[in-house]
């Protein structure tokens, strides 16, 4: 009687795990972005900005969507640690790649490491969503332009699901949207990608 009550309870009990990547370049607002993600699904208070550092290594960030758990790993975007990324390509469901949209100086050097990510074998079929931030700011590049510069890739992506959105993840703008349109890919791509377990 036990093995089938705990069997039952671990059935209940036991959710669907994807994991997200949330990759860019440096002081693109990756962790801003998890802080308002878990402040939003999580109800806590996120980080202030102003505590907010460079990520060196990993955040994780969970969140239950649709009954899923997602599960944000926000990996650093300095030249040196973007070599570690590779290392998480195979156990990822799909990939947040977040843009400065106020530093066009980069703008090139973003579009080299984004195609890097999509040509990789390891995130092959991974749905992949890029995020223009900060586009509160009144300097910031604006969503068509960065389309614009992205658009060649879309070959590299060939049929596999792909978006660019705009948003703020200092204000929010846009992180819902964003968050929808990610966990609705993850489902439909459970036959390429399994999802983990965990309770």
């Amino acid at each position: 009687m036990y093995t089938l009550l705990s069997g039952l309870y671990k059935q209940w009990t036991t959710k669907e795990r994807y994991n997200v990547l949330v990759i860019g370049l440096d002081n693109a607002g990756k962790t801003t972005l998890l802080e308002k993600i878990k402040q939003i699904y999580n109800h806590v208070p996120g980080l202030p900005p102003e505590k907010i550092g460079p990520t060196v290594g990993l955040n994780i960030g969970r969140i239950v969507w649709q009954g899923a758990q997602l599960c944000f790993w926000d990996l650093g975007g300095q030249t040196a640690l973007q070599q570690l990324w590779d290392k998480y390509y195979a156990e990822c469901h799909g990939i947040i790649f977040v843009v400065d949209s106020c530093d066009s100086d980069r703008i090139k050097e973003v579009h080299d490491v984004l195609a890097q990510v999509v040509t990789t074998h390891d995130t092959e079929g991974v749905p992949i969503l890029m995020l223009a931030n900060k586009q509160d700011a009144p300097r910031a590049l604006r969503l068509h332009d960065i389309k614009e510069v992205f658009n060649p890739l879309a070959v590299e992506l060939d049929a596999r699901d792909s978006k660019v959105l705009g948003i703020s993840a200092l204000c929010g703008e846009g992180v819902s949207e964003s968050v929808d349109w990610m966990g609705t890919r993850l489902f439909l791509n459970k036959r390429h990608r399994p999802p983990a377990t965990s309770q």
